[in-house]
């Protein structure tokens, strides 16, 4: 294009068709803040349509090449308009384009639309505004006449106004009328003057705010826009929000209600021995700095979590107001045995019985003969080594509760506890073994705990069983049973053969009645934990002996350091109960931990208060573990006597806890000067893999008594080399441990003297040794001996013989009385009259 042909400034623009191609400029923007220009040209198809008819919809298409213009046809009105054409196909791109085109166009329209609603909003705002203004100006006008009135004429202004108040329901323009035609003689008295006031012209009420929400910006009536802070119109202020206006008439309603200062609440604070000052802040209901403060003022700098001691506490609860309660510590524990029941209350309850003698003198045999089961079949190595709990319901209906404890040596703690929650014990003796050393401690812990006996002699079918014999014995221990003018009641019995049972269920049904057992089944119960243990599926589960109240499904009890909810009940025979009264043995599912053998089980009011009791015993527990002795010479050359000597640490794991509290005793027992064990860990349920990496940091075994460590575990212990040893029968396991403890000491070494000579004569002996020339006065020397030299009684060398010569031959040995010459290896410091003593080593295997 020439510069002539450019249009000029001020040319008008010549005539022709609107161009069907339209040149805009798209910028694209990329990322990192680039972007371009480029120049986009659309085409548009002409469309000619009928007369008439409405203006076809343009479509814009895409396409490079221009199409050609559809001819103009005939108008024919009664004729029906021709099929239109088929579309053409449009490629990808084109599609792509227009897609983007309609929604250009929509996203237009959406915006033309918006605006055209804003600008309608603020149309209608305004006139609102307005309408507003001139109200306010109409009644600010008329006002100010009505004040003018009253400054000129007082009464006229007064008169209509009292017209009014006297007659509220009237019409004005009636009243005005009716006023002149009243004669002036009437007896109506004059109307009331009043004094002049304001005008009581009360402003219009504000017209109602229409409901129609289309348009209502109430909502948004607050928010600052582009527009109002442009606009200095008064109207367009700021206004407080919504929630603003809630919280001001919330805090007036408030201060209604109140009345004014609310008084301070004084309560009843418990402060126990001991208290951090932010517990007792929240017992006062106080805010902690105020108790800091206050504490500060007494000269005391502390901290929130500090505490302070119960005469402090007493200060702070009476600065503040309040009434203190002192309470101890130990009021938070239960006190069962200041609860006694009425004598009304009680009822019969069946006898608990336990079974106590040597190891395989028959006891479960004839527990199982009693039950008519097979226990001993499924114990290992033919032994007790838990407490059985069963109940059995005899031929006349009554019910004996049994428990069968374990004979061996290991279990003393287990038979103790069987003595303490037994009402008769029976003592179960072999006629061909007779008295042995557990019967022995059996007859000990049932004198201690003061309950009948018993005297089962049992084996009777045996040849060489001698129930004489047994009863002889028994003399020697204090027992005189009744066949020999005593008081203790005795039976014979064969429990293979079931002979002389029944009598033995007679005499306990009888010792029973003499003792009038009683129990109060209603009210909260209370029993004591006979065995524990972990069970895989259950968790930790509890066999527990019910000594009063009923004990059922959903208590919340405490029983040790532990708590809990009772989940379920399941007695002796397996078979899930709802309830268990007195004298009933259960096993308690739903316990927080495992609890410890002999541990008292209380049914308390709530989980809080189970809780609480729970974390005071551990407290309790905890302090008395930690807290030290104090120091004396004794505990002092103890303790380093304790360090000299080797440990062995070992973890046990068991499947009842009276099995672990066994073991455990009975591995401190073997323990010697030289070597003692430590006890890593002990607790009940399988081995886990926090128990093999306990050990494995100490390198020290781990114990399995009836319990087996899972995959993991396993896995661990093969990668950390940590030895594990299983075992179901506790001799096994104390001969072990003891030989394992003798191993690690190493062998024993003892020296013999076998000869002492006296040193006559000193000669030389090569360039730098020495000979001596000796006589043998006890004993005898040989080669090769260790021989220690002395001088003045202080041993100068200790050695070996290096040499042995008589005159000048090699001899290997050389009896007393004989003289002989040697030479020690490495030592040349001897002189004449010294002596010389020889010895031989012996080593020797230790055992404990």
């Amino acid at each position: 294009m020439s510069d002539s042909d450019k249009p000029k400034l001020g040319m008008r623009a010549p005539l022709g068709l609107k161009r069907t191609v339209e040149t805009g400029k798209v910028k694209q923007s990329f990322s990192h803040g680039r972007s371009n220009t480029v120049v986009v040209e659309v085409k548009r198809r002409r469309i000619l349509g009928k007369p008439g008819e409405a203006e076809p919809q343009v479509e814009v298409t895409p396409a490079p090449v221009p199409e050609p213009e559809v001819q103009k046809a005939a108008p024919r009105a009664p004729e029906p308009a021709p099929a239109p054409a088929q579309p053409r196909q449009l490629s990808p791109a084109e599609r792509r384009e227009q897609t983007e085109r309609l929604q250009r166009e929509n996203e237009a329209a959406r915006m033309a639309a918006l605006e055209e609603s804003r600008r309608r909003e603020d149309r209608s705002r305004q006139e609102a505004t307005d309408e507003e203004r001139r109200r306010l100006d109409e009644n600010r006008r008329q006002e100010e006449e009505a004040r003018q009135q009253v400054e000129r004429d007082p009464q006229e202004a007064i008169a209509p106004a009292a017209e009014e108040v006297a007659t509220p329901g009237a019409q004005p323009a009636a009243s005005q009328e009716a006023a002149p035609e009243r004669p002036s003689g009437s007896a109506t008295p004059p109307p009331r003057r009043f004094t002049p006031v304001a005008p009581i012209r009360r402003p219009e009420p504000a017209k109602p705010v229409s409901r129609d929400r289309k348009g209502d910006d109430r909502r948004q009536s607050g928010k600052l826009t582009v527009t109002r802070a442009l606009d200095d119109d008064a109207s367009s202020a700021r206004t407080r929000s919504l929630a603003a206006l809630k919280r001001a008439r919330e805090k007036d309603k408030r201060h209604h209600q109140m009345g004014g200062p609310q008084a301070k609440q004084v309560r009843d604070v418990q402060v126990p021995d001991s208290i951090t000052v932010g517990e007792l802040a929240n017992r006062m209901a106080e805010r902690g700095a105020d108790l800091v403060k206050a504490l500060f003022k007494m000269g005391m700098p502390v901290t929130v979590n500090q505490t302070i001691d119960q005469d402090t506490a007493e200060l702070l609860v009476t600065e503040f107001g309040h009434n203190i309660r002192r309470v101890s510590d130990s009021d938070i524990d239960l006190a069962s045995h200041e609860d006694v029941d009425a004598e009304e209350t009680l009822l019969p309850r069946p006898p608990v019985v336990t079974i106590m003698g040597h190891v395989d003198h028959g006891k479960t045999s004839l527990l199982d003969a009693l039950r008519g089961t097979d226990v001993v079949a499924g114990e290992a190595g033919g032994i007790t080594q838990h407490i059985g709990a069963y109940q059995v319901t005899v031929k006349l209906g009554d019910r004996i509760t049994f428990l069968d404890t374990p004979g061996h040596e290991a279990f003393t703690e287990m038979r103790a506890r069987g003595a303490n929650v037994t009402d008769i014990v029976v003592i179960v003796v072999a006629g061909d073994d007779g008295i042995r050393p557990q019967t022995i401690e059996a007859i000990n812990h049932t004198k201690a705990a003061g309950v009948p006996m018993i005297v089962a002699i049992n084996k009777m079918d045996k040849p060489g069983s001698n129930a004489q014999r047994v009863r002889e014995a028994l003399l020697q221990y204090d027992v005189q049973v009744e066949s020999m003018g005593g008081e203790v009641q005795e039976v014979e019995v064969s429990a293979t053969t079931k002979a002389g049972l029944d009598e033995l269920i007679e005499k306990i049904l009888l010792q029973s009645e003499l003792l009038e057992l009683k129990a109060n089944p209603d009210r909260a119960a209370e029993g004591t934990v006979v065995e524990a243990k972990l069970d895989k599926g259950r968790g930790p589960v509890a066999t527990v002996l019910v000594n009063r109240g009923t004990l059922r499904v959903g208590d919340i009890f405490v029983v040790g350091q532990e708590s809990g909810k009772v989940r379920a009940l399941v007695n002796d025979k397996g078979q899930n109960v709802k309830e268990a009264g007195p004298s009933s043995p259960v096993e308690v599912l739903g316990l927080s931990g495992t609890p410890m053998a002999g541990d008292q089980l209380s049914v308390v009011e709530n989980e809080a208060r189970a809780r609480e009791v729970a974390a005071y015993r551990s407290e309790v527990a905890l302090r008395k573990r930690t807290t030290q002795a104090p120091t004396s010479l004794e505990s002092m050359f103890s303790n380093l006597k304790a360090k000299q000597a080797q440990e062995y640490p070992v973890v046990v794991k068991g499947d009842v806890q009276g099995s672990v509290e066994a073991i455990v005793s009975s591995l401190n027992k073997i323990s010697t000067d030289d070597i003692r064990v430590r006890i890593l860990h002990s607790g009940v349920g399988g081995i886990t893999e926090s128990d093999v990496t306990l050990a494995a940091a100490s390198k020290a075994p781990i114990i399995g008594f009836n319990v087996r460590p899972n995959a993991k575990a396993r896995e661990i212990a093969t990668r950390d080399q940590v030895a594990l040893k299983y075992y179901d029968v506790i001799y096994d396991l104390l001969d072990d441990i003891r030989a394992a403890m003798a191993g690690q000491l190493g062998p024993e070494f003892f020296e013999t003297v076998v000869g002492r000579a006296e040193i006559r004569e000193v000669f030389s002996a090569g360039k730098h040794g020495k000979a001596a020339g000796l006589l043998v006065l006890e004993g005898y020397i040989r080669k090769a001996l260790r021989a220690r030299v002395m001088r003045d009684d202080v041993i100068i060398y200790n050695g070996s013989i290096a040499s042995l010569r008589r005159f000048k031959d090699d001899v290997p040995e050389v009896r007393a009385g004989l003289e002989c010459g040697i030479t020690l290896e490495g030592s040349i410091d001897i002189k004449a009259g010294d002596q010389i003593e020889t010895f031989e080593v012996e080593e020797r295997e230790r055992t404990l």
